[in-house]
């Protein structure tokens, strides 16, 4: 683990257009993960200075608009909790990423639009030549800000994007260079290639050298952060603006309030006990429940339950257990007996 670098300096504000982004710490935009329940679970803990939807799909979104008169699943509880707020989509459509951000600073006010060029999942790159496939093209990436700039009038637009789509294909400061010159207020830079998806170590040398290549667009430094210790040294020392949290938040989304605690020199909070820990996960059921229903809250909460024993005791005989429940009574069942304890050792006989 790194140790956590002084404080006596503080950090500043990340500033994204007019929005105060304080402290600099943001929790990223998973698919499946970071929808309301989630989000509120996070804000609840406190320290973390800017949140995110999880990515929706333009088209989808304009399909569910026009022929249903509907708003994706993604954007569930986006019009009414509070903010700043970030809404984060893809396409490689300039025209229907330009609508949709269009109505997304229009009619659910959100605080930063964010486009996403860093997915490196096949059904987003490979099937539908979105995501980090683009980063291939940094001039079509150009042109998409552009034009997704001009259409949210006012509302600042943000992008996230990784080192490249392979190691021998890293487009990051060139593609950085043109996200800048097309109006964007922020980016994000993913210390990986595409083809890496997670494996690996994030480049944090890589992602400083972004940093360095543009002139006025802050940049966020995103890439196993896994402490709060591990997120204010790489804020202080790759001279990024701010960082972006990830993959730790889903089993422990009290690290935003960690990290704002040592950005502001006090010491180090500590983890919930296990009791706390197992009221936060029946919480964050209850509000998924109070969405889906408990039928499908059931089933979707499986994952973010495995999520939150990673690490602790017992956790594997746990995430045999809930990965299976299919009712309300059966995952209740499971959380009281099993989340989380040790296996009972067993004695020999004499």
């Amino acid at each position: 683990m790194i140790s956590p670098t002084p404080t006596t300096v503080p950090v500043p504000p990340l500033h994204i257009g007019p929005v105060v982004v304080d402290p600099p710490v943001l929790q990223a935009p998973m698919a499946g993960y970071t929808n309301f329940a989630f989000r509120q679970v996070v804000r609840e803990f406190g320290g973390v200075g800017l949140l995110a939807t999880e990515m929706i799909a333009a088209r989808s979104a304009m399909w569910l608009e026009t022929n249903r008169g509907e708003h994706p699943d993604r954007l569930w509880g986006v019009a009414e909790e509070p903010r700043p707020l970030a809404v984060q989509m893809w396409d490689n459509d300039p025209e229907n990423l330009a609508q949709v951000g269009r109505r997304l600073a229009r009619d659910f006010q959100v605080s930063v639009v964010d486009l996403n060029f860093g997915c490196p999942v096949r059904q987003v790159t490979v099937k539908a030549q979105s995501g980090s496939w683009l980063l291939r093209d940094p001039d079509r990436v150009g042109t998409i800000v552009r034009r997704v700039v001009e259409a949210c009038d006012g509302v600042p637009v943000s992008a996230k994007i990784r080192l490249g789509c392979a190691e021998n294909c890293q487009t990051a400061i060139e593609v950085a260079q043109r996200i800048e010159e097309a109006g964007a207020s922020c980016l994000t830079v993913h210390g990986r290639v595409a083809s890496q998806f997670f494996s690996g170590a994030a480049n944090w040398e890589a992602i400083a050298a972004v940093k360095r290549s543009v002139s006025k667009m802050p940049v966020v430094g995103n890439g196993d952060i896994d402490s709060a210790e591990t997120a204010v040294a790489r804020l202080r020392e790759s001279g990024v603006d701010g960082v972006m949290i990830a993959r730790e938040a889903l089993s422990r989304p009290w690290i935003f309030a960690q990290t704002a605690a040592l950005l502001r020199g006090e010491p180090p909070l500590p983890e919930p006990s296990l009791a706390q820990q197992r009221e936060l996960v029946l919480h964050h059921y209850d509000l998924v429940c109070q969405r889906f229903g408990a039928e499908r809250g059931t089933l979707l909460m499986r994952k973010f339950a495995c999520s939150y024993a990673q690490g602790l005791p017992g956790a594997r005989e746990f995430r045999g257990r809930v990965s299976r429940v299919l009712t309300q009574a059966e995952f209740l069942e499971v959380m009281r007996e099993s989340f989380p304890i040790a296996p009972v050792p067993q004695v020999a006989e004499a």
